[in-house]
């Protein structure tokens, strides 16, 4: 593409070289240099592109692109100075794949939890309703039945252009997408056209990385202030941040609840393990998924769609007939009667959501056994607090190992232990193995008892010290309760 192009609608402070260059390729990551490359430098958190540029330019990189000029500039380089060159690379990319976010209905859906749930069923809604769409969330990014494995919850803003103009290109006419904070933040859906933005909740998470809840809070707030007039903006009124993220906004604005009025309502007539009947604005449908937690997310799908414009009984024939998405509250019982249930809770919220689910479906003669850890590296208040949330709700909590990364298991689990109140000290023990911590659960477990693992769901693997291990929580109850059952 003509460098003059690319610039297009992109506020430039100086430009030193020729505006008519070929560029080949846009790169911010200077290892990934070719030769006819554009190299933008961005200041990261870890380190500072400006660094990388003398490198780009010896691997064949003709343009560039920067906050500070270097002050021996090249003559047969173009230099580029931006006032932001996060947000610049955001807009470079948009053009040089053709605006493809312009091209197709993207939907975005940003919380706390839930959103890669809300993403992942919008995607399999639209395909049971005929559609070819395409799905960017933290398991799985889709292009109609094409899998691309993820490795970010939101991928960096190039891949994302580059992965919307194959899905427009493959006849793709919606795109959902799992919106994180981190995303948000380093401008990874800078310049991405929405035409609607769910949110789902907000509680503590991430605080490792925005410090304070309330950084967290006008993150999230961010993606909502940013949509212009044509978009529409739906939230979760229960919430008590719902109405936050819409204060700014100059998108036309929606509302689902369970609790309150709302354009959206939704109300539970049963649920059991194998499903729940409900209605929601007055028709009444069967689903497989279950627990409170899935009530909000299939309403805010039921929202989603119907500002789509689709008729309200199309769209619940279409999610009466979901699966339910893979490591959230997978649900399978035993040839000795034990019921399992593996859940990618990882947060106090999350975590207590699954806890409740489980515990209004139960009659109380079955004991509940709850698997669960912290990751290392992340937010150390949430670990207090899933370990009183954890040990309060079940019959007996085993705390174990998550991803302990660079931190030591057994300091992880103290923390955790920390937050279990003194009535409920015989109601926990700690394992730092995972594999032995759900052995023991097996071999506690008696017929029509039920077994929570929690934190890792759809995750095959356990990151000990940069090494992801190979482990699947599904894999390990199903082989250990052949072993153990023989």
């Amino acid at each position: 593409m003509q460098l003059v192009e690319l610039l297009n609608r992109i506020p430039v402070l100086e430009l030193h070289g020729k505006n008519d260059r070929e560029v080949s390729a846009l790169v911010f990551d200077s290892r990934k240099v070719s030769e006819n490359s554009l190299y933008i430098a961005v200041k990261g958190t870890v380190a500072d592109g400006h660094s990388f540029i003398a490198s780009s330019i010896k691997k064949g990189a003709k343009t560039i692109v920067c906050e500070d000029l270097p002050e021996d500039l090249n003559g047969n380089i173009t230099y580029i100075k931006v006032k932001d060159s996060s947000k610049t690379l955001a807009h470079l990319a948009s053009n040089f794949y053709g605006n493809p976010s312009e091209k197709l209905k993207l939907i975005g859906v940003t919380g706390t939890n839930g959103k890669t749930s809300v993403s992942t069923l919008l995607f399999d809604v639209f395909k049971n309703l005929g559609y070819n769409s395409a799905l960017l969330s933290t398991v799985e990014i889709r292009i109609g039945d094409e899998i691309i494995p993820a490795t970010h919850t939101t991928p960096d803003i190039v891949t994302i252009n580059k992965i919307l103009a194959k899905a427009v290109e493959q006849g793709c006419e919606f795109a959902f997408m799992e919106v994180s904070s981190h995303g948000i933040s380093q401008n990874r859906i800078e310049g991405l056209h929405f035409i609607i933005a769910g949110f789902t909740n907000l509680t503590h998470d991430h605080l490792d990385y925005h410090k304070t809840f309330d950084e967290y809070l006008k993150t999230k707030k961010r993606f909502f202030d940013e949509l212009n007039e044509n978009a529409i903006a739906i939230t979760n009124v229960d919430d008590k941040n719902g109405n936050v993220m819409l204060q700014n906004t100059k998108a036309a604005k929606r509302s689902y609840a369970l609790k309150t009025m709302a354009d959206y309502h939704g109300r539970t007539l049963e649920v059991d393990f194998n499903g729940m009947l409900l209605n929601f604005n007055g028709k009444e449908f069967w689903t497989t998924l279950t627990g409170k937690f899935n009530v909000y997310n299939l309403l805010l799908v039921f929202g989603i769609a119907s500002e789509l414009g689709f008729q309200q009984d199309e769209i619940l024939q279409a999610i009466s007939i979901l699966k339910r998405v893979n490591g959230r509250f997978e649900t399978f019982k035993s040839d000795g009667g034990i019921f399992f249930i593996v859940d990618y809770a990882h947060t106090p919220d999350a975590l207590e959501n699954v806890l409740d689910s489980i515990n209004d479906i139960r009659t109380k003669n079955e004991r509940l056994i709850t698997v669960f850890g912290c990751g290392g590296d992340r937010d150390h208040a949430k670990r207090p607090e899933m370990g009183n949330i954890a040990s309060k709700k079940s019959t007996l909590a085993i705390i174990t190992s998550d991803n302990p990364r660079t931190e030591d298991p057994t300091a992880i689990i103290k923390e955790i232990e920390a937050g279990v109140e003194p009535q409920n000290f015989s109601k926990y023990t700690s394992i730092p193995d995972r594999r032995e911590a759900i052995k023991m659960a097996i071999k506690f477990a008696e017929p029509k008892d039920i077994i929570l693992v929690a934190g890792k769901g759809h995750e095959n693997y356990q990151d000990i010290n940069g090494v992801k291990h190979h482990f699947d929580d599904k894999e390990v109850i199903n082989e250990l309760w052949k072993l153990m059952s023989k």
